[in-house]
């Protein structure tokens, strides 16, 4: 399978299908240019005193400069089992949280507000374009995950993420 975001041949391998479709639709339908879409961005943290290393599917970012928007989990079957791993996901990747969370099956998706981890909406059609990504950028304030919830989060994405199957970890 040719990747869409990178014209690299890659494996077919579980929701990989999905990904490309969820990569093809925010390029073709919603603006984003293939430059601001991180496919596998790496998340490694420490749990436990131990590291842990995973990817999220797709991170899109948006505003200037760019900074991470919009995580995206491109799941195979139910989109409710794992609406808390891609908001964990949110909550943890970096120093401030990102401001969405997608899960997608590729024709269909919930857009997630990580801060709260409340459903914003349902369908593809929800998800923001270019445009929107970076006019809600320009309004928003980073939020940074409290410190004291901190290590309870990364338990809960690492619980959610080792149940993965049909991925390639690097």
């Amino acid at each position: 399978m040719q990747d869409y975001l990178t014209g690299q041949e890659i494996p077919d391998v579980g929701a990989e299908a999905n990904r490309q479709a969820v990569a093809r639709f925010l390029v073709e339908q919603k603006n984003y240019p293939k430059a601001v879409i991180l496919r596998d961005a790496p998340l490694e943290i420490e749990v436990a005193g131990e590291a842990y290393c995973s990817r999220i599917d797709l991170l899109v970012m948006a505003g200037q400069p760019p900074r991470p928007f919009m995580a995206v989990k491109c799941a195979p079957g139910s989109l409710g089992s794992r609406e808390r791993e891609i908001v964990s996901a949110g909550r943890i990747y970096g120093e401030y949280q990102i401001p969405l969370a997608v899960v997608s099956v590729g024709r269909d998706a919930i857009v997630l507000d990580t801060v709260s981890g409340r459903r914003i909406a349902d369908g593809m059609t929800a998800i923001p374009d270019a445009r929107e990504a970076d006019r809600q950028m320009a309004a928003q304030t980073p939020v940074a995950y409290p410190p004291e919830r901190l290590e309870r989060e990364k338990r809960i994405f690492r619980t959610y993420d080792r149940e993965n199957v049909n991925i390639v970890r690097s």
